[in-house]
């Protein structure tokens, strides 16, 4: 019960990668508000969750919007009194060539992977500093750090989520706050449609010469969001079988 009685909110965690980490989490002892802007999928994690006898609420704001973010916060803060964990997950992808991306797709991807980093990070720290603890995990990419065809927005907005992380965590260090990111690399929908000739090239990439199984990923959540790691901050956790950058 390394999370036993803290307060999480996850942004994106109606589906994939966010649904694993909040069912760690519940396992782990905290409370959680599940996020998502498809009520369906929300509602069914949430349902899944208190079936099994945890506490969760939902909230289907977009994350694209401070009056979104601070609702999703204030969830928190309403249900459960406080705010200890932020998990910003949210992300999308709109794949293009640069020759053929529109300004819809750098926009709209922009929004969601970067400005809702800030917007949510932004609502949670006002709690999170008066109380003077706070845990926040950003989720980043490889992409973000080396680049990758096609995906110059997804990239771009990843690339200033690693730089956001290690400002913030430098800024709210003495308010007993840490920040940090992980960078995960296992197969999710992102990965639908990708040829095998292409699929085996990015497995073979990687130190360990595959992609990880998805419930391989929320331990490294759960000890950033753990008072295990309450000395660590500004880091990178690259969560990818030794990606090769």
């Amino acid at each position: 019960m390394k999370l036993k009685d803290k307060v999480a909110v996850i942004t994106g965690s109606s589906r994939g990668m966010g649904r694993l980490v909040a069912l760690e989490m519940v396992k782990e002892g905290a409370k959680l508000v599940i996020n998502g802007t498809t009520p369906e999928y929300v509602d069914r994690v949430v349902r899944e969750i208190t079936d099994s006898g945890g506490a969760a609420v939902p909230c289907y704001e977009s994350v694209v919007t401070m009056p979104g973010a601070k609702k999703i916060i204030n969830t928190a803060v309403e249900h459960y009194g406080k705010i200890d964990i932020l998990v910003n997950n949210a992300a999308i992808t709109r794949d293009g060539l640069m020759v053929k991306i529109t300004e819809d797709d750098w926009d709209s991807v922009i929004a969601v992977d970067l400005k809702g980093v800030f917007t949510c990070t932004k609502a949670a720290m006002e709690h999170m500093v008066k109380q003077k603890y706070g845990r926040i995990i950003n989720v980043v990419s490889a992409s973000g750090r080396g680049g990758n065809v096609g995906q110059a927005n997804y990239s771009a907005a990843k690339a200033g989520v690693i730089a956001f992380t290690k400002t913030c965590a430098k800024e709210l260090g003495r308010y007993n706050i840490t920040v940090n990111a992980i960078g995960p690399s296992h197969k999710t929908r992102m990965y639908d449609g990708i040829p095998d000739k292409v699929l085996k090239k990015i497995t073979a990439a990687r130190a360990l010469g595959r992609l990880s199984e998805p419930e391989e990923i929320p331990p490294a959540f759960i000890f950033l969001a753990s008072d295990e790691a309450s000395y660590i901050t500004a880091q990178i956790l690259g969560v990818d079988g030794g990606l090769s950058l």
